[in-house]
Order: C-alpha cells, then structure tokens, then sequence
C-alpha cells in the first residue's frame, strides 16, 4: 500500500516525507484552504526535490493556472478537489496524470457519479462529504460504503484518517485501493507535520506491505 502525505506547506518537511520513503507529497493549491501551499513554500525548492511524486491539489482552477503551477513546481500529478468536469479532466490529462475527488456520503451511486471519468482520470480519490465544503474536513466517512464499489479504476482513501489506524487500513478488503492520503492528524497546525507520527505510521505499514 503507497502512502500520500497532503497539505505540506514546509520544504522541511518535504525533504523528511523523502527521507521516509513517502510515495506522495500533496501541496494545495486552493487559497481559501488553511495548507495553502503557494504562498508559504518556494516553487524552486519543490521542483528540485526528487524521489517523491508530487500532488498539486486544485479546486476549480483554470487550466492556465493549473499548467502554470505544475511547471513552476515540478509536480507529477494534479488532484482535481472541486466540480470539475470529465471534459476539463481529459483537457488536464493531456499533459500531466490525473487525480479526481469526488466527497463520500451515504447514498451513493457509484456508476453514475463515477463512469464518466474512468476514461479521463489515471486515479480517484475519495474523502468525507461536508456541506459547503471541499473536503479537508478531517472527518472519515464509512468505509464500510467501499465495499460497492463497482470498479477497477485504483482510488487513494482520505479523509480524517489518524496516525493509529494502520493496522485497520491494512485490513481492508478493497482491491482497488493502493493507496491512503493522509493530513490533518498527523499534524501539530494546519500545514505543519509531526514528522514523527508520519514516520510510525510509515514504518507500520511498509513494513506490513513489504512482507
């Protein structure tokens, strides 16, 4: 199972995401967002720091601005966190891999929400629905609601997931998901990472995965 570490707001704690063999570092790019990412971290810095895939999270920007940031910061990938259409994710797709969110709740319908995307998205990402919000709630949804899921397509699980849940995420039966996204409990302030916490957490399940 691949880890993803978002909200880094520290070069610090970048360098420390790579010294533990994180696999993903996501940096938000949403401006109302308390991880805010594009005033508080340097592009150059991010953009020379390799052995970590790097996750721009966006939330219905323009696709100037989103090219724009991927090339400022080196990123790999772009998380699309908003309403962004199938169209605007096959236009994002053409030059860089492609997350998509979409916000868990109890009635959910999967095929309807999901298939329009299959073809235009590399990966989803599913997190805690909240009203008038994007997510970074720090609230978990139902997993148990994962187990309909009715799809190959490989999705990353977020949303509230704390540093003493390894053992519960690695006992998940879904096949599809190769990797956890993780943020605000493992944090001392928003944007700002126990990197200790990070690092149990990544040792308990590397360990378990590597067997």
């Amino acid at each position: 199972m691949q880890i993803k570490v978002c909200g880094i707001t520290k070069i610090s704690d970048l360098k420390s995401l790579v010294d533990n063999k994180v696999d993903y570092a996501g940096l938000i790019f949403y401006e109302r967002s308390p991880r805010f990412a594009g005033n508080k971290i340097d592009a150059r810095s991010v953009r020379e720091t390799t052995d970590i895939k790097k996750v721009g999270v966006f939330v219905n920007a323009s696709l100037e601005q989103i090219l724009r940031t991927v090339k400022d910061y080196g990123l790999d990938m772009v998380q699309l966190h908003g309403d962004e259409s199938p169209e605007f994710s096959a236009a994002v797709r053409e030059h860089v891999k492609v997350i998509k969110a979409f916000r868990i709740g109890e009635d959910m319908e999967w095929e309807a929400m999901l298939t329009p995307f299959l073809p235009v998205t590399d990966y989803f990402l599913f997190d805690t629905a909240a009203p008038n919000s994007y997510g970074g709630t720090g609230k978990q949804f139902n997993w148990q609601l994962l187990s309909d899921y009715p799809f190959n397509h490989p999705f990353l699980l977020s949303g509230g997931i704390t540093p003493n849940q390894a053992e519960e995420l690695l006992s998940l039966d879904l096949p599809a998901m190769f990797a956890v996204d993780v943020n605000s409990k493992f944090e001392d302030s928003p944007g700002v990472k126990n990197i200790p916490l990070v690092t149990h957490f990544v040792k308990q399940i590397q360990s378990s995965t590597t067997k």
